[in-house]
């Protein structure tokens, strides 16, 4: 653990990873705001899940239809400018709709349009963002480094939630999705900074060629598009979880915003513990490992349910952040491990593609499902596409026996 943790030191001690670390500080903390201020501030618009369900579903939409095309785009350009440029959007669309909130200009068309335009950003930001790691630290550092950024995300996300439900609860949603708006023009400046290596280019074929072949690598790979199928059904039990059926309960059983703000900061500070832990693990079967993690993110949603005390739920909450942090790392820095670094953005983008592509209809069906069968029922539900289709992939091969090995280049 010693040196694990001197690793990440030497680290932060370098320019270019010590701004790309700030920079996740910065935009995670605004990031982990805006999920809660959107919810109830569009809870509070609409009075209603079904409807406020097709604007929290809006920005998953956005990366559904431009997923694969954002991955080839990161491959053959500059995965730094694509970030940049991705930041500056999001910043744009956060300012606009904290601007709707505090005038009481917002609709759900106009909030629609916006969270179309906020997830177009992020569909672009995550594989550039995947691929953009490697050029920043050597490919033994690979570890530490998404270990390190992992719990920048966490401290981020614990101190960003907590915030957003006092905010939210005496400020209201637009002051709170102002700050998250200016977080990511500040993200946007530092990764602009950055001096790293060169990025490696690919043969300037057609995107549709340079579709086909991250497919083909993708598919090659039974234990990564074997977990991707699996995500994409508990992605969209776990998307109405967090966007929409949680705020939702926390606001007619629980004590609303500031409530859900504690739980989701428990979230965070469990990512941290799953962060440190992360960065000690040295596992030879890395994705049954990972996969046994999934198992403890069911808890969450089965204990809103009842619901449990709060403490309870901040308990549940806190072990999921620690499985899914250890997932995180263990899930990253295999792909960076197992995946040719020319077509690591594109396979990336069909991981994202697969397990988000489901998550729109998630939050629709849960939206009226709550208001049909009721809140314990939907919840149980979302519990079960945890749990079903992560016992199903503990049987794939590929996934028992993918062994850890050093990192393939060219």
């Amino acid at each position: 653990m010693a040196g694990s943790v001197r690793e990440g030191l030497r680290l932060l001690r370098r320019p270019n990873f010590a701004k790309l670390f700030t920079a996740y500080l910065i935009t995670h903390t605004g990031s982990a705001m805006a999920p809660i201020a959107i919810a109830f501030g569009v809870l509070e618009l609409t009075g209603s899940t079904s409807t406020a369900a097709y604007v929290i579903a809006a920005p998953v939409v956005a990366q559904v239809i431009i997923l694969l095309v954002r991955g080839a785009i990161a491959d053959r350009t500059s995965r730094q400018h694509v970030m940049v440029c991705a930041d500056v959007l999001s910043a744009a669309a956060q300012l606009t709709i904290a601007t709707l909130f505090i005038t009481g200009a917002a609709t759900v068309p106009l909030l629609v349009a916006l969270m179309l335009a906020n997830g177009a950003a992020i569909a672009f930001h995550q594989p550039a963002a995947m691929g953009f790691i490697p050029q920043v630290v050597a490919a033994h550092e690979l570890q530490p480094a998404n270990a390190l950024l992992g719990a920048a995300r966490s401290s981020a996300f614990m101190v960003g939630a907590a915030l957003a439900g006092v905010l939210v609860a005496t400020v209201g949603a637009g002051p709170t999705l102002a700050i998250d708006g200016a977080s990511f023009a500040l993200a946007a400046l530092l990764i602009a900074s950055l001096r790293v290596r060169a990025q490696e280019k690919t043969e300037q074929a057609g995107i549709l060629e340079d579709l086909r072949l991250g497919w083909r690598e993708f598919t090659a790979h039974q234990w990564l598009w074997t977990i991707v199928l699996q995500f994409s059904i508990l992605v969209a039990g776990l998307e109405a979880v967090f966007g929409l059926i949680g705020p939702a309960t926390a606001r007619d059983v629980l004590g609303g915003p500031r409530d859900w703000g504690v739980i989701m900061a428990c979230y965070g500070a469990g990512t941290i513990l799953g962060g440190l832990a992360a960065l000690r693990m040295r596992v030879e079967r890395p994705m049954w490992v990972a996969s046994l993690s999934v198992f403890f993110w069911a808890p969450l949603p089965l204990a809103l349910s009842i619901p449990l005390e709060l403490q309870w739920l901040m308990l549940a909450a806190f072990v999921h952040g620690i499985t899914g942090q250890i997932f995180g790392v263990l899930w990253s820095t295999t792909l960076q491990t197992q995946i040719p670094s020319h077509l690591l953005s594109r396979v990336a983008a069909y991981d994202h593609l697969g397990s988000v592509v489901l998550a729109p209809l998630g939050v629709v069906a849960a939206g009226i499902l709550y208001e049909d069968i009721g809140g314990p029922k939907t919840l149980w539900i979302a519990a079960a596409t945890v749990i079903v289709p992560t016992a199903l992939v503990l049987f794939v091969p590929g996934v028992r026996n993918l062994r850890t090995r050093h990192p393939v280049v060219g």
